[in-house]
């Protein structure tokens, strides 16, 4: 057993105020948008907060870990494509501001409006398959990493039957986030995964402070550099033939992250939870602030994994290390628990157990999420849209809570007899494309007046039809010559030309885009006149509007000009390397101050601001919902006729 007494006292401790914290959530629950949006009354620290926990758990950790152990800094360098365009898209508002505007509670009730009601039952099933299966390893990874950090036999004996330990594990950890989400549901998930969040935050800079004092940069730079030509840890230039995760990677997801934007439906309830469309949009913008910490904290994990398997210092370590992973039979769980195993060595105790408290704060929340997404997509998309009648609040909202238990049960089977062949960020890449010809249906729905039901129809038909083509090929052929990333960039760039092909040959009349966003005549009491037509300046190309404070314009102006400064640098960088490359102590140099010094430093200031933010939210959320008038047809339906279509509370 690698976790010792302090460890567990440093795990429960938190995870218990967590749990008094989610039980008294439950009375605030009144109606299905409390269920749904946690009554839409959520600021942007606290959604920020609870959406950036709920969005990396502990499956994206060690998707990372897989990611970097094989990349190291070299990736983190192309990402500067991805986090630049990202950055953007969130100062705009993209998607994200007219998608609240509609007040919809789930991504196909807009189809429905924006569509037609077939449509949104269709996609709405889609994107429930694609979720559970997507899903469906979650339990699995998790319930591993537990196994192998905690030093755990691999294998129990009960009644005399042999029984893998990870399937144990699996039923304790979907019953407690199950626990939480069947609690309140959104409420509840939106209030602890801020708690968690807040705690998690703080334990961040405690985990980078015991990595930066166990392990000399000269030691982690040496690891890095010792590789063949062309396979760099270090230089990003000299990495081109690393495997999967290299520069084609990156651009192919820069394509996706455009794309694709908000259109995975994961954690799709906080898209809905926002106070108003611009605490939704300042809540994306502020969770490029809030990264660093976190991010650093998971290089540092890996890079340090990396250099105690490799390094001359860690040799006696790096054998033990590799004696557990011998008796891994699967090389892709071999892959993945390399270095969850190495850092249940390296960490000492206390540090372990605050690793560990991290890792299953981020499990529980991103399950929490998941299981109440792909449940209440069932019941609100497909179940829904069938009745004629509506549903009483009660009924509703036990459908809500057994969908919920439903997906519990299939991602438990599926975890314990699905065989990883694959990383887990390609698995991630080919099961969301199945829902990949949604990203035209959403951007041309929303931004488009001629985007018909047809083309929407044909758009994710074809998405659909070629992802599950190569999620078949890579299941029989592992080895396939291209991987997830390519044939879901494929399927992507399909039902773009589909969408706008079909659109232009069957539209007929523009869509009224003013109703579905509640503009001018059809604005509801209390939203701001729109404004008359605005004149080009820098702060509208930033992103400003009417509704922006001084200090909203202070939060994204700064962000923008720190992100510009060091887009900069990389493409000055890359301007010097194209004609006199870097040596190897010039790049070693480069990650120490950028990849670690200055993270460092952002995220130890940005902690003590999310956290007086927070906890500021938290209190106001709790009044909110006091406070709040419920409208009972506020449930997800569409009504059938213009003339019901009362718009639900805002």
């Amino acid at each position: 057993m690698h976790l010792q007494l302090l460890d567990w006292l440093v795990v429960l401790v938190p995870l218990a105020a967590v749990l008094t914290v989610a039980l008294k959530t439950r009375r605030h629950v009144h109606g299905v948008a409390d269920f749904m949006a946690a009554g839409r009354v959520a600021r942007r620290y606290l959604l920020c907060t609870a959406q950036g926990e709920a969005s990396y758990g502990l499956i994206s950790a060690v998707a990372a870990f897989e990611m970097l152990y094989i990349a190291g800094f070299t990736i983190a360098w192309w990402q500067k494509l991805s986090f630049i365009a990202t950055l953007l898209l969130a100062l705009s508002g993209y998607v994200t501001y007219r998608y609240r505007q509609t007040r919809v509670l789930t991504l196909a009730q807009f189809f429905e409006i924006r569509y037609s009601k077939h449509f949104r039952i269709f996609a709405g099933g889609l994107a429930f398959f694609s979720g559970v299966i997507n899903y469906g390893i979650f339990p699995a990874v998790g319930a591993r990493f537990f196994v192998y950090f905690c030093g755990l036999p691999p294998t129990l004996t009960v009644a005399g039957v042999s029984l893998p330990t990870f399937a144990p594990l699996m039923a304790v950890f979907l019953g407690a986030a199950l626990l939480l989400t069947l609690a309140g549901g959104q409420v509840t998930i939106m209030i602890t995964d801020c708690v968690e969040g807040l705690i998690s935050g703080l334990l961040y800079l405690v985990v980078i402070a015991a990595l930066l004092t166990l392990f000399r940069w000269d030691q982690i730079a040496g690891a890095l550099a010792a590789q063949p030509p062309g396979h760099s840890l270090l230089n990003p230039f000299d990495s081109l033939q690393l495997k999967d995760f290299n520069i084609s990677y990156i651009l192919l997801g820069l394509f996706t992250t455009c794309y694709a934007y908000q259109s995975w439906q994961g954690g799709h309830a906080f898209r809905s939870s926002a106070a108003n469309p611009h605490e939704a949009k300042m809540a994306n913008i502020l969770g490029n602030w809030r990264s660093y910490a976190r991010g650093l904290m998971f290089v540092l994990l890996a890079v340090c994994a990396y250099t105690y398997l490799h390094h001359a210092d860690f040799a006696a370590g790096a054998q033990a290390v590799a004696g557990r992973l011998r008796g891994i039979e699967n090389p892709q769980i071999q892959q993945q628990m390399r270095v969850p195993l190495a850092l249940a060595y390296l960490l000492p105790t206390g540090i372990k157990g605050v690793l560990a408290a991290i890792l299953l704060f981020a499990m529980l929340a991103c399950d929490g999420s998941y299981l109440h997404s792909w449940g209440s997509i069932f019941i609100q998309d497909v179940v829904l849209p069938l009745r004629r009648l509506p549903l009483e609040t009660q009924r509703h909202l036990r459908l809500l809570r057994g969908a919920i238990v439903g997906v519990a049960i299939f991602a438990f089977g599926f975890s314990l007899l699905f065989r990883q062949t694959d990383h887990i960020l390609m698995f991630f890449a080919i099961t969301g494309a199945i829902f990949s010809g949604a990203g035209a249906a959403i951007i041309g729905g929303l931004y488009w007046k001629k985007g018909t039901a047809a083309a929407a129809w044909a758009s994710l038909l074809t998405g659909s039809a070629l992802a599950v083509a190569g999620l078949v090929i890579r299941r029989l052929h592992p080895d396939f010559l291209v991987n997830g990333v390519w044939m879901q960039f494929i399927a992507q760039v399909s039902s773009v030309a589909v969408y706008v092909t079909v659109s232009l040959l069957t539209c007929r009349v523009d869509f009224d885009m003013d109703r579905m966003l509640h503009r001018g005549a059809y604005a509801l009491p209390g939203d701001a006149p729109a404004a008359a037509r605005p004149r080009i300046t820098w702060g509208r190309l930033a992103g400003f509007d009417r509704e922006f404070t001084r200090g909203d314009r202070w939060i994204s102006g700064g962000l923008l000009a720190w992100s510009m400064f060091w887009f900069g640098v990389f493409l000055v960088a890359c301007g010097w390397n194209l004609v006199r490359p870097w040596p190897v102590r010039w790049w070693s140099a480069y990650w120490r101050v950028v990849g670690i010094l200055v993270p460092l430093v952002v995220g130890s200031l940005t902690t003590i601001w999310f956290t007086w933010g927070g906890v500021r939210d938290l209190r106001h959320m709790f009044a909110a919902l006091k406070a709040l008038r419920r409208d009972a047809r506020d449930d997800g339906r569409v009504p059938p006729t213009a003339e019901d279509k009362s718009p639900p509370a805002a």
